[in-house]
């Protein structure tokens, strides 16, 4: 009998690379969506496996509702990527964010604990619960400091998976993973948000990226080789906390450099300021303007992890270095705009 997976958030860029990952590993997918809406399914779509995965409606705000799901799916893996996961949105939706972040996966939690004792449990946890973080390189042991309701949110989860696991009653790991991207990363994110427009500015279809604070610093990897470490987890005969990160912090600027010279767009920069501005060095049109309305009221400044621990104990290692991630992106959007030309 092949095993089964249940995955929460399975439309969104995780869950679709993760059902990949499983399904060629031979597993039965099950994928969770919000009953409030139709699925969402471009991005399994792309890969290919929609029909491969088993929908079935499961909205973390309705225990019920994920308790019979539970029953009936009977997984042996549970894992929760479901979450409101855009951190600027989160500050004018602190209480859903929390509803869906924190006390979701409690309810996911209890509903697996008291339905599917046996099933292995990954929590999605984040880098962004480091918030200022006391020290550089973040690893397992780093304070959290969260500075968003998206953070603080997933500070709760992360709390009450460790506890139901330290309590001796399930096998619960906690991926701690700092920015991951790939095409699949939707264009509200700052990266895809980046790589999109820029590309479309180079195919003419567009004449301005906007951003927010472009000097934020954060470790981007590869999203597709942290499912691999997901799995990894919860592969392990002990569970337990696993930082994945590539152990390089760059800024966003320095993402939006790399997208422009991709795509062969000559930049100048002018500061002013707080405000910068982009221009396209053989034309002087401005390109990329910094906005004072992007920026969150309260931001993470810097972010860089250490992945040791994943590397010692699951021998996982991020295969996609920066300028390979971002020109992997800036190949999908343009040929995205080409296919629509």
């Amino acid at each position: 009998m092949p095993r089964t997976a249940l995955i929460t958030g399975v439309t969104g860029q995780d869950g679709a690379y993760l059902a990949q990952l499983l399904l060629t590993k031979g597993y039965r997918v099950i994928g969770g969506y919000r009953r409030s809406s139709l699925p969402v399914t471009w991005r399994l779509d792309a890969l290919g496996i929609s029909r491969l995965v088993e929908m079935v409606p499961l909205d973390l705000l309705e225990y019920n509702n994920i308790l019979d799901v539970v029953r009936t799916t009977e997984p042996d893996e549970v894992y929760n990527l479901a979450a409101q996961s855009f951190v600027g949105a989160s500050f004018s939706q602190p209480l859903l964010t929390a509803e869906v972040n924190a006390v979701g996966a409690l309810r996911l939690l209890e509903a697996v604990r008291e339905a599917a004792p046996e099933a292995r449990f990954y929590q999605a946890s984040t880098s962004e619960m480091f918030g200022c973080p006391s020290k550089e390189p973040q690893d397992e042991t780093t304070p959290f400091r969260p500075r968003s309701p998206y953070a603080y949110a997933k500070v709760f989860a992360h709390w009450a998976a460790v506890n139901a696991r330290e309590a001796g009653r399930m096998h619960v790991s906690c991926g701690i993973s700092f920015n991951h991207e790939s095409p699949l990363r939707g264009t509200e994110f700052v990266t895809r948000k980046i790589t999109s427009t820029l590309a479309a500015i180079r195919s003419g279809v567009a004449t301005e990226l906007r951003l927010g604070n472009i000097h934020a610093k954060r470790d981007w990897g590869y999203a597709e080789d942290y499912v691999v470490g997901m799995w990894n987890m919860v592969q392990q005969s002990i569970p337990g906390d696993y930082v994945l990160a590539t152990g390089e912090s760059h800024s966003v600027l320095e993402f939006v450099q790399c997208a422009a010279q991709a795509l062969d767009i000559p930049l100048v920069w002018e500061h002013d300021g707080s405000t910068s501005v982009g221009l396209h060095a053989r034309t002087g049109a401005i390109t990329v303007r910094t906005d004072a309305t992007l920026v969150r009221p309260t931001d993470v400044h810097a972010l860089r992890g250490d992945a040791g621990k994943a590397r010692t104990r699951l021998q996982w290692t991020p295969t996609v270095n920066f300028t390979q991630l971002v020109e992997l992106m800036v190949r999908a959007d343009r040929h995205a705009i080409r296919r629509l030309s």
